[in-house]
């Protein structure tokens, strides 16, 4: 039966052919050359300026959940990079201490700095590097979101929740920039670090942030007296005094530097603080001169 079946659905075609049956006016009996291309599969990729519920580690599909940055919210996309060169090669997306998470992590310093108005290190702020999930990667994902979040303070980093944009909220008289504290001490070691007005009594104020060499973690723990003499030079140039060997009688420094996991990801940064044990401050010592931090 089926041999006689293709003998006759071939007889027939031969004989429409054999007939000459003309095509109906406006066709042209070529069945495939009018069917446009399809558009070539374009992958997902997170927006910038969209807000989060929650702070990611890895950039899940399924939990990306933005919300309007209005709304209540811990985290903000300020930048989102795309990987390129041989890192992105690389069959799994950058682990911690990879040359592609200092890359992206050093292109996300640079976007957010110019976001905010200022170094991220200057205010209460934490910065996320966020890569897509493996499965992602495999499929052809080579963003990476660069993702910013204001912390309750500088000791524990708890995120705060918050609404409204982070885009320029370290301009001139912000209110997550930091400014003047009181240390709570225990011997040499700090407790922790009171915010306060500049006008009320304080010990201690944020002059700038360090830019380390590009060293070991563990170099970096070994020389600290390199840090608090950059430091010194930082408070010398915020007061506007000499950076001299007096400076080491003018104030003391309190610094907060990154872990080492942040510190291999290529975060230099070193946040210097003036610290004035002898005395009260009422108010910034910014450009103030000798008078503010007089040798004793």
């Amino acid at each position: 039966m089926r041999r006689l079946w293709v003998a006759v659905t071939v007889s027939t075609v031969a004989a429409l052919a054999l007939g000459g049956c003309a095509a109906p006016a406006g066709v042209d009996r070529d069945l495939t050359d009018d069917w446009p291309a399809f558009a070539a599969p374009v992958g997902f990729v997170p927006s910038t300026g969209a807000c989060h519920p929650t702070v990611a580690d890895v950039g899940y599909l399924s939990g990306y959940q933005p919300v309007d940055c209005a709304a209540t919210h811990r985290a903000e996309t300020l930048h989102v990079g795309t990987m390129s060169g041989p890192e992105a090669e690389r069959s799994a997306p950058p682990r911690t201490g990879s040359a592609g998470m200092r890359a992206a992590h050093g292109d996300c310093a640079r976007q957010v700095t110019q976001a905010l108005g200022g170094d991220w290190r200057s205010g209460r702020l934490r910065l996320s590097v966020v890569f897509p999930s493996a499965l992602a990667w495999s499929g052809g994902a080579r963003w990476y979101r660069c993702d910013v979040a204001e912390v309750t303070d500088l000791d524990q980093g708890d995120v705060a929740e918050r609404t409204g944009s982070l885009r320029g909220a370290l301009k001139p008289g912000s209110k997550l920039a930091l400014g003047c504290f009181n240390p709570k001490m225990s011997k040499d070691d700090v407790q922790e670090m009171r915010p306060v007005a500049c006008t009320a009594k304080h010990h201690a104020e944020f002059v700038g942030v360090y830019q380390a060499p590009d060293i070991s973690y563990a170099e970096f723990e070994r020389t600290p007296l390199r840090t608090h003499k950059a430091c010194r030079g930082l408070i010398a140039k915020y007061a506007k005094l000499p950076d001299d060997d007096n400076m080491q009688y003018r104030a003391g420094t309190i610094i907060y530097h990154p872990y080492a996991e942040q510190w291999r990801d290529g975060d230099r940064g070193v946040q210097c603080f003036l610290w004035v044990s002898d005395r009260t401050l009422t108010r910034s010592v910014k450009g103030a001169g000798a008078k503010a931090l007089p040798i004793t």
